[in-house]
């Protein structure tokens, strides 16, 4: 169960079915983050890539504020589809496009395709280190951002992620937000 904070479903509670394994950002953290992208971003006007987007609680906190441009990459089809069925019967449908598949594999396929201002990610926390670089590497090193954007990678707080790009960590808890800076333009072909 998580429910929407801001918005035009504001206190809106999604329940996802029981056998979903999945764990939701907590309202705490997901609150403080949407205050500091707030105070960066006009929500109606920009793009955002949630990767490991799960039953899609940031996707939708995106969508209630007024972000009609929302890719979410997720690889459970169990998830996907609720995405999707809740996106419709929120009347959200147009502002999300769910792509099921796995989220490595999709930035490599989709690369420099497109930019967004925000991508988030949610990877699961059992994931190793060193697949939280690679995929730090994919969305700066192919022009996944534009040039105000910022990458967001949600982990547990007892890991640290050093990276040339990182700019800021605020921690909740045991969930910490690392905020990565788009590479500079002489930089992009690495």
């Amino acid at each position: 169960m998580f429910r929407i904070i801001s918005g035009k479903w504001k206190a809106k509670k999604i329940a996802a079915p029981k056998n979903f394994e999945v764990r939701p950002t907590t309202d705490f953290a997901k609150e403080a983050l949407f205050s500091i992208l707030e105070n960066k971003y006009d929500m109606q006007s920009i793009s955002v890539l949630d990767l490991f987007a799960g039953i899609g609680s940031i996707t939708l906190e995106f969508a209630s504020r007024g972000c009609q441009n929302v890719t979410s990459v997720e690889l459970n089809p169990k998830h996907t589809a609720f995405i999707n069925t809740t996106a419709s019967e929120l009347d959200m449908a147009l502002q999300i496009n769910v792509q099921r598949g796995d989220v490595f594999d999709w930035l490599k396929k989709f690369r420099n395709k497109k930019s967004f201002e925000i991508v988030f990610s949610d990877a699961p926390f059992e994931m190793e280190e060193k697949k939280y670089h690679e995929l730090i590497s994919l969305v700066l090193n192919n022009k996944y951002l534009k040039e105000n954007g910022v990458l967001i990678v949600e982990h547990q707080s007892r890991m640290k992620l050093d990276h040339p790009n990182l700019i800021d960590t605020r921690k909740y808890g045991n969930v910490s937000f690392s905020f990565f800076e788009p590479n500079k333009e002489d930089n992009q072909e690495l």
